[in-house]
């Protein structure tokens, strides 16, 4: 099923240069909030980040009731995808203009995106594509240790972020042997390797692909350009 994302107060179709820069996010925490909407037979989902307002701390995010979340807002259901952790080094975006922000419980929230799913609820599903549309750069840093995905016919992907949805000890230290945990589709491979160069990851004509693997840790696909 394809899945499509619209961030809030996207760019036009190039990102261009002076766009802003967030830098030192690696292994910096976040969470989201999802809250699920039906309308017309289509369904949709709002993406609420804490990236930029706090840290997502974890008796704050604890406290959050995702049933009592999607009452108060109207949605038929209210997913809390998080803790997450950035494995980049900085994103360039202009995803916050003019993007609308909230409360839940005592966490502020801006509203990263909007997920288009068509007329099928999501389902989740670990090594899917699912396509973003997006205007951002996700930078790596010359001298940073990344973690890619290879399937057979040589498609790559660099984790963006690790997750403690399903392990909730996991560490960005756990990371480079993180191949020996998860359960790979026949002829993947897991590797971890550092950087000789600057690494950016950009989307392709506005939309970015990303996989999730068996643990919720999340990858960008590599385009060639």
């Amino acid at each position: 099923m394809s899945q499509t994302t619209t961030p809030a107060g996207a760019p036009g179709p190039s990102l261009g240069s002076d766009a802003p820069v967030k830098d030192g996010l690696r292994n910096a925490r976040y969470g989201e909030v999802l809250l699920l909407r039906s309308e017309h037979g289509t369904f949709s989902a709002e993406v609420w980040n804490t990236l930029g307002m706090n840290d997502c701390p974890q008796a704050a995010w604890d406290s959050l009731d995702p049933s009592a979340i999607a009452e108060e807002r109207g949605a038929l259901l209210a997913i809390l995808n998080g803790p997450r952790f950035w494995v980049l080094d900085s994103i360039r975006s202009n995803i916050r203009e003019e993007a609308p922000e909230t409360i839940f419980g005592t966490l502020g929230m801006f509203r990263a995106a909007v997920i288009d799913f068509g007329t099928e609820p999501p389902v989740q599903g670990p090594y899917l594509e699912r396509s973003i549309v997006r205007e951002t750069v996700f930078g790596f840093a010359k001298g940073s240790e990344v973690y890619e995905l290879e399937r057979l016919d040589g498609t790559i992907y660099v984790m963006q972020a690790y997750s403690r949805i399903v392990d909730p000890s996991l560490t960005i230290d756990d990371l480079p042997h993180l191949g020996h945990r998860i359960g790979l589709p026949d002829g993947w491979t897991y590797q971890a390797r550092t950087l000789t160069e600057d690494l950016g990851l950009l989307s392709t004509d506005g939309v970015a692909i990303v996989i999730q693997d068996d643990l919720q840790n999340t990858y960008q696909r590599v385009d060639r350009h």
